[in-house]
């Protein structure tokens, strides 16, 4: 049985490598605010959640869309996902109960470990299949279909009776019936199973009928080597019974492992969404484009993480960049640059795995990595000068450079002087598009946003951060030529003039240092 709630056509690896700047894309985009949001106290789901996010490169629009429509049904019907999903935690549960079975090896062992794990998961197949009956009908995407379909195909009411029937049978509560021949050597050979007479007569009537003659052979209470060699002669009659139903509970065990993995990514998705519709943002479905496309435009992209971690509203943002390979932003200090470049990594993060982003509208090419250049602190260590360490990473880059990268600078290279960081800058954005990346960058280097804004490039949409007169920002973008200046004097007039400002009406400052 399988359940291909990931993959249409496969099962879902979650253990395969994550991406080699898995860290620096964690702290960047600040992903473990998501995946805490998406893990409510559940630790399974915190690291399953991790896993399909970072491992979400690769897949073509298709494999996306089937995320999506498997994801639209779990919202659709969230309480029915989440009673699948504590049946397959249930499971493992109970499992571990039997743990030590892992490490039986003789054949006795095996069998009454496999019988007693087969057991608890035919109570929990019994209750996938009562979920099936129930809900089946309520859900339309191909992946949910194919799974409940399989589930009724696999776990019929005669299938079920007859694995109980089995179990039942294989705990040889009357003993073992097996016959052997005699092999070379004098030692028994080709040990088969026999099924034993069926008792249709009562005990009295047994006991006043005359029953055939039987033979056998009773040991005496201290004979240990007759012992052994009596179960060593059972453990050989059965062997291959044990092997059998050993490889069964390992099926079962697989499935139940790998419902578990799929469903603790919905789940995961089920409980951010019911997050953001608290907080009365939304979230929409995004437009997966197919590579070469060069697509990405947006409405009302917000920063999920920092809609999860504050209290009042954050500011969306639109724009339409199709057909560009390179966005410039710029604009005042503080006026919500770096925070738009954090929700477009997101977003696009999450279309790559086939879940909602946090906008109103979202359209992108897919992509094959994202990448981040964002400015570090300054190394305490002095090990390496920051150009130094901006160089390096971005060597790093290169070298891992995929076929159709989104690379997202955050105020790159401005360790040196204007000069010197714009032609840096200038230098190694120009390689990359001629590689056919898509970048967004976000930069104070005014000769480098006005160089390129002057070569009128047709490829490249240059974004402002606006600011109201009065030095008031709404942490929106608009397209817009770069300015000289990124407006510094604000934030030294919201923090020191307004400290020492007399009060007005009465009132005291309400902030600024002592």
């Amino acid at each position: 049985m399988k359940a291909h709630l990931l993959y249409r056509d496969r099962d879902a690896d979650i253990e395969r490598p994550l991406p080699w700047n898995e860290a620096a894309l964690v702290q960047d985009l600040s992903l473990n605010t998501l995946f805490t949001a998406m893990a409510r106290g559940d630790p399974f789901v915190f690291d399953v959640s991790r896993k399909v996010v970072l491992q979400g490169f690769g897949h073509g629009r298709e494999a996306i869309l089937y995320r999506q429509d498997v994801l639209r049904d779990c919202l659709a019907h969230p309480t029915v996902v989440r009673r699948l999903y504590t049946v397959a935690v249930g499971a493992m549960e109970a499992q571990k109960k039997h743990h030590l079975g892992f490490l039986a090896r003789s054949p006795d062992s095996v069998l009454r470990y496999s019988v007693e794990l087969m057991e608890t998961f035919s109570g929990m197949l019994r209750a996938l299949r009562q979920i099936t009956d129930t809900f089946a009908s309520a859900f339309g995407s191909d992946g949910w279909t194919t799974f409940f379909a399989m589930l009724k195909r696999e776990l019929s009411d005669e299938y079920l009776a007859s694995v109980q029937r089995h179990l039942k049978q294989l705990k040889f509560r009357r003993g073992v019936l097996f016959s052997a021949a005699l092999g070379k050597g004098a030692k028994g050979d080709r040990y088969i199973i026999r099924q034993p007479p069926e008792r249709r007569q009562n005990w009295l009537t047994r006991l006043l009928t005359q029953q055939p003659p039987s033979f056998g052979y009773t040991l005496h209470p201290r004979d240990d080597a007759g012992a052994r060699a009596l179960s060593e002669l059972r453990d050989q009659g059965i062997s291959r019974v044990a092997d059998a139903v050993g490889q069964s509970a390992e099926h079962m065990r697989s499935f139940f492992i790998m419902l578990r993995t799929e469903l603790a990514f919905y789940v995961g998705c089920v409980n951010l969404h019911d997050e953001l519709t608290r907080k009365g943002y939304p979230a929409g479905f995004p437009s997966p484009a197919p590579a070469d496309q060069r697509r990405l435009s947006f409405r009302g992209l917000y920063d999920i993480c920092l809609a999860l971690s504050i209290g009042h509203p954050v500011v969306g943002n639109d724009a339409n960049a199709d057909g560009k390979e390179l966005l410039i932003v710029t604009g005042a200090n503080q006026g919500g640059k770096s925070t738009f470049l954090r929700s477009a990594g997101l977003a696009q993060l999450m279309t790559q795995c086939g879940m909602f982003v946090a906008a109103d509208s979202f359209c992108s090419s897919v992509c094959d990595g994202i990448f981040t250049h964002y400015k570090r602190e300054e190394d305490t260590g002095m090990k390496s000068g920051k150009l130094d360490e901006e160089l390096s990473r971005m060597s790093d880059i290169i070298d891992h450079i995929t076929p159709h990268p989104m690379i997202l600078f955050n105020e790159s290279f401005s360790a040196t002087n204007e000069r010197e960081g714009s032609e840096i800058a200038r230098q190694i954005l120009s390689a990359l598009l001629d590689a056919r990346a898509r970048i967004i960058c976000v930069t104070h280097l005014y000769e480098l946003a006005r160089g390129l804004h002057e070569r009128n490039m047709d490829n490249a949409l240059f974004l402002r951060a606006e600011r109201q007169e009065g030095g008031a920002r709404t942490f929106r973008l608009l397209e817009g030529e770069p300015l000289r200046t990124s407006f510094g004097e604000d934030l030294y007039d919201s923090i020191f003039r307004s400290v020492h400002a007399p009060p007005v009406d009465g009132t005291v400052a309400a902030h600024g240092p002592d």
